[in-house]
């Protein structure tokens, strides 16, 4: 496949520097450092890159992590993520993100906590002078 044919591709970024309030870490590292180890130790989805990120300012919601995909895509930021709960379901919702042409995954399809701690929607990048 050349770069005109091949889907664009996914970006899972996550807030390595997160932490969760009242959360005893089980080693050095931060949740959100935990969670991105986690995710990266994990089969990733074909056409995801995971990105370790400084600080989305999201620090009294957990860890955090975003979905993007290009000017076409819708970007999501979600909240509250378990560091040890969470990463296989985060990478499922990413496939579902991927899949999907504008990057919005059908209400009833998308992971439950997807559904609940949703702290950002932002619309795709459809400025003409951009084109």
């Amino acid at each position: 496949m050349d770069d005109l044919t091949k889907p664009p591709s996914t970006e899972l970024l996550v807030c390595v520097t997160c932490r969760r309030a009242g959360a005893v870490p089980v080693d050095d590292r931060r949740p959100g450092r935990a969670l991105y180890d986690q995710i990266t130790a994990l089969d990733l989805p074909p056409g995801l890159r995971v990105t370790p990120t400084e600080c989305l300012q999201n620090c009294d919601h957990g860890c955090t992590v975003a979905l993007r995909g290009g000017d076409a895509k819708w970007t999501y930021v979600f909240a509250n993520v378990d560091d040890q709960a969470h990463p296989q379901m985060i990478l499922d919702g990413a496939a579902q993100y991927h899949a999907a042409e504008d990057g919005v995954i059908p209400w009833r399809q998308r992971p439950e906590h997807f559904k609940r701690n949703c702290i950002a929607r932002i619309p795709p990048n459809t400025d003409p002078r951009n084109d």
